[in-house]
């Protein structure tokens, strides 16, 4: 049997997700990494009992999980419009 050779079309298709993520992203992303990182050390802080490593370690792990880094998800600037505005 012969094989079978495909071929792509070139630009058949475009992703949606190619430029999704621009500086800003990867810059609240890393941010979050930042803070998930301080919230580690922390953690490792003193005895196993001391109130930073109980309370304040896992509210600031917490906030980097559940707010920088699905805002570093989710955020996009708004594209400007060429349309013009009637009054």
């Amino acid at each position: 049997m012969a094989k079978v050779k495909r071929r792509i079309k070139q630009g058949a298709i475009a992703s949606p997700f190619k430029n999704y993520w621009d500086k800003n992203n990867y810059f609240i992303f890393f941010a979050g990494f930042a803070v998930l990182l301080l919230g580690n050390v922390l953690m490792a802080q003193g005895p196993w009992d001391n109130p930073v490593s109980l309370t304040v370690a896992p509210l600031v792990m917490l906030v980097a999980y559940l707010v920088i880094f699905p805002i570093a998800i989710l955020y996009s600037k708004k594209k400007e419009s060429n349309e013009p505005v009637e009054e």
